[in-house]
């Protein structure tokens, strides 16, 4: 590896540390909880004061759900003096994320696929908003990961029920919207569910979107807004994407059901309990996008932000990216160009039992392999990691590839390609030394992506 490549990598890794500075729970919510002289106010975004939102609540009942839920948990407590609180918060995260407080009722959770620790924590939010009055204030902390963490299956259905059609779902390469319809109405917390039984309470969100768009009827599944899907949605996902024949028969006897009316819909816009319901979005990919390129034009980078958020099939998106990135390089002047993206792109597996990887490393592996069959010219690396720290079901948050990169698996006795066909991306990346590890991170605003390239050496 040259010294201009070497100093590439030690940027892309700068620019991805900013990425994650910029979806910094603590700081988000200290940023928009406000309490002065009996006043509670919540001020998302100084410059629309619009936003804001206030009352004489005299009780709040504080709940944090997803992979931020400590940070953010921790950081609402240092503003909320301990008397305001209705009972100890309740803070739901995944395991890797847990992070011992005395003074909350700590639970940790399964991630992607629910687990029986879920279902219990789930009973223990709906138990403790039975207590919920009106008056008072359910302030719901959501960060990415909300959907997994909080599973309450609808009457008839089982966790195992839930936890096949997840699987079935996410091996058929749905996206995360698809996946949330059907959560959504196999779930009595999930579309509004959780604002139902926080009636008559007032409901506000405090969200760390980690999808696209940032809608927050997606994010965490919509645990606090109204949900435009319906049980006929739901049963169409499975039935385009393969998985409507081999779903449980409790799931399709409940879809059935609810698309003949005889189950009740997720909260709609028109139900009178959305009126006690608000939400505020406080960090998300773009938010990370934007630090990321501020960075790296003081750096001296000409840079880019990617058209649209990376989505899609892994290796279609990075070989569509790589491509245009040869042609459109070939006549830029630059000496230091970047390309930032966000987004969250899906593996579609096949019959066949799989390898190991997760989308980042999918991507990564599936550029280095692009850009060697298109020529990209000059020293370049790319950068693909999971915000949260963790990509499938790895140690990795994704991987740091370069030109050098398939000569390195080589080396090894990998065949790069095969090992992409395999899905088997985590050994050939380990073998060339481009696993980006991090550990746990404590936020989650979905993947980012960082592109540099070097037309002359240093």
């Amino acid at each position: 590896m040259n010294l201009s490549t070497a100093n590439l990598r030690t940027d892309s890794l700068a620019l991805f540390q900013t990425g994650l500075a910029a979806a910094d729970p603590r700081d988000a919510v200290r940023q928009c909880l406000h309490i002065n002289d009996g006043t509670r106010r919540i001020t998302p975004d100084p410059k629309h004061p619009d936003t804001l939102r206030q009352g004489q609540w005299r009780n709040i009942h504080l709940i944090a759900i997803g992979k931020a839920a400590c940070a953010m948990a921790e950081a609402a407590c240092e503003v909320i003096p301990a008397n305001l609180l209705a009972s100890r918060p309740i803070v739901v995260t995944h395991y890797a994320n847990v992070r011992p407080n005395p003074d909350f009722d700590l639970l940790g959770a399964g991630h992607p696929l629910p687990d029986a620790a879920g279902v219990r924590a789930a009973e223990i939010v709906i138990e403790r908003l039975s207590h919920a009055k009106a008056g008072e204030l359910v302030l719901v902390l959501l960060s990415g990961g909300g959907s997994a963490l909080l599973p309450s299956p609808a009457d008839g259905i089982t966790l195992d029920d839930k936890i096949r059609i997840t699987e079935q779902l996410l091996a058929s390469g749905a996206t995360i919207d698809a996946i949330n319809c059907v959560r959504k109405h196999l779930s009595k917390l999930k579309g509004g569910g959780l604002a139902r039984h926080a009636h008559p309470a007032d409901v506000h969100a405090l969200i760390l979107s980690d999808v696209m768009g940032d809608d927050p009827s997606a994010i965490a599944s919509g645990p606090t807004v109204a949900d435009a899907t319906t049980f006929a949605d739901a049963i169409t996902v499975l039935q385009n994407h393969g998985c409507w024949q081999d779903a449980p028969a409790a799931i399709k006897h409940h879809l059935q059901q609810g698309a003949l009316g005889l189950r009740p819909e997720t909260l709609k816009a028109d139900d009178p309990i959305v009126a006690g319901c608000r939400h505020s979005l406080i960090g998300s990919n773009r938010h990370s996008v934007d630090a990321m390129v501020e960075h790296a034009r003081a750096l001296g980078y000409d840079t880019t932000i990617h058209a649209q958020p990376l989505c899609g099939e892994a290796r279609i998106a990075a070989a569509t990216w790589a491509a245009d990135v040869s042609r459109l390089s070939a006549s830029r002047t630059a000496t230091r160009s970047a390309w930032i993206a966000g987004g969250e792109t899906t593996v579609t597996l096949g019959k066949t039992l799989p390898g190991i990887g997760g989308r980042n490393q999918e991507l990564a592996l599936a550029f280095a392999l692009a850009a060697e069959r298109h020529g990209l010219r000059g020293d370049w690396c790319l950068l693909s990691g999971g915000s949260d720290g963790r990509d499938g079901p790895t140690d990795a948050a994704g991987a740091l590839v370069d030109g050098g990169s398939l000569h390195r698996c080589r080396q090894a006795g990998i065949d790069p390609l095969a090992a992409l066909a395999d899905h088997n991306a985590y050994p050939a990346l380990k073998a060339a030394g481009d696993l980006l590890l991090t550990g746990a991170t404590g936020t989650n605003v979905a993947d980012l992506q960082i592109l540099l390239m070097r037309s002359t050496p240093d």
